[in-house]
């Protein structure tokens, strides 16, 4: 099955699309994935600036929400239609949406809901596909954090792998899922990825840039350690797992406000030190469960300064491994699982781990919305698949086959 993987995530700059070659084998339960290339646009300058503009801790109308959500929807169905032109020859079965998450509402530890836009009709009418879209609700309705829901198809890729291996995804938020050798997996949000790093560049420069590039700043500058340890002494980090969080913490006036009573400090010194905070916070995350490798994607592996630090806090325990192992490349593995997950809730199977986001049990996810070329489901199977492997080139890869060496 054709399918296309839509997503926009919490640094909420363009739109991607991944297009994968979906067959599950009747014999051994084994998903086996043929990526079929990757497209992204970026958001329309005004459409980005009006998402800012309404996301917390700024205040927002129902009128901005709607215009928001028909927007997103357009943009997101713009970027479909194009993938399936291009990468799957007018032709794919199923489009995936995982839409812009604008607000995550959490208390005392547990997520109440969580509101991602991108009204799918407009998917559905422009691509003539089915979409299968709101994945995250139906596990926060079974007392789960609806995230991170990739940990599902993190722990098929990393099944079969020696020691302890881990995934992690550096986003506007960082994530990640480890597999321990006895016992359950876990995963959890562990803290901002990008964006602190993205606030601190937005504020230095007056909205001039939107991030570090090359890590640049964060490389001409040095650690602020007092500013590190009141950074490091937010509560979040001490949470248990699994927990989740977003944006609604972690944003510019949370920044401002932690600055206080430091004075003036040099603009390189700030970047390096809020890009050394996720660094650190990914690191300790890492530790407890003995994590013996991580296989990292999502933007933040474009910062070269962040990825220093990070394997710096992680030398001698954990091997800083790139994602294209397991034979995803860094920017386009979110945007591939959830062709996984919108194929899996097409094929009535679960799509969360419960035991990583804290859901009750497993859970079909999502809504589908049917396309003017008519709905077919496909026979309902019992059989989840336990293992993804992902077929390329070179041959198939992943599911304990990647190949060795550091990847940085």
């Amino acid at each position: 099955m054709r399918v296309i993987g839509l997503m926009s995530g919490t640094s909420y700059d363009a739109v991607d699309a991944a297009a994968a070659d979906l067959e599950l084998s009747a014999e051994d339960g084994t998903l086996h994935l043929t990526p079929l290339g990757t497209v992204s646009e970026p958001y329309a300058h005004d459409v980005r600036a009006a998402l800012a503009a309404a996301l917390p801790p700024a205040a927002t109308t129902l009128a901005d929400v709607c215009r928001l959500d028909t927007r997103i929807g357009q943009a997101f169905a713009a970027v479909a239609a194009r993938a399936d032109r291009e990468l799957c020859a007018g032709r794919a079965e199923l489009i995936a949406s995982h839409g812009q998450t604008v607000y995550h509402w959490t208390e005392d530890g547990r997520v109440r809901g969580t509101l991602q836009l991108g009204q799918p009709a407009w998917i559905a009418e422009l691509s003539g596909c089915p979409v299968v879209s709101d994945f995250r609700p139906r596990d926060v309705a079974a007392g789960g954090q609806g995230a991170p829901l990739v940990s599902l198809v993190d722990l098929m890729l990393l099944r079969g792998r020696p020691g302890v291996p881990a995934a992690l995804n550096i986003g506007g938020i960082a994530n990640v899922t480890v597999l321990p050798e006895a016992g359950d997996p876990v995963a959890f949000d562990t803290g901002p990825g990008n964006a602190l790093i993205d606030a601190a560049v937005g504020e230095l420069t007056a909205g001039r840039l939107a991030y570090d590039e090359d890590g640049a700043l964060a490389a001409a500058g040095n650690v602020h350690e007092e500013l590190l340890e009141r950074l490091l002494a937010e509560p979040y980090y001490r949470m248990p797992a699994p927990r989740t969080t977003g944006k609604e913490l972690f944003h510019a006036d949370y920044l401002r406000a932690r600055l206080a009573g430091f004075g003036e400090l040099r603009p390189q010194d700030l970047v390096a030190t809020v890009t050394r905070l996720t660094a650190r916070t990914v690191a300790e995350a890492l530790r407890p469960p003995g994590a013996t490798e991580v296989f990292v994607s999502g933007g933040g592996v474009r910062n070269p300064t962040l990825m220093a630090m990070l394997r710096e806090e992680l030398e001698g325990t954990t091997t800083v491994r790139a994602s294209r192992e397991l034979g995803l490349e860094a920017g386009a593995k979110e945007a591939y699982a959830f062709a996984v997950l919108g194929f899996l809730t097409l094929h009535g199977l679960p799509g969360n781990a419960p035991g990583c986001t804290g859901a009750v049990g497993p859970r079909v996810l999502g809504s589908l919305t049917p396309g003017s070329r008519g709905l077919c489901l496909p026979a309902r199977t019992d059989r989840a698949p336990h293992v993804l492997t992902v077929r390329g080139p070179a041959g198939p890869v992943g599911s304990g086959t990647a190949a060795s060496g550091s990847g940085w």
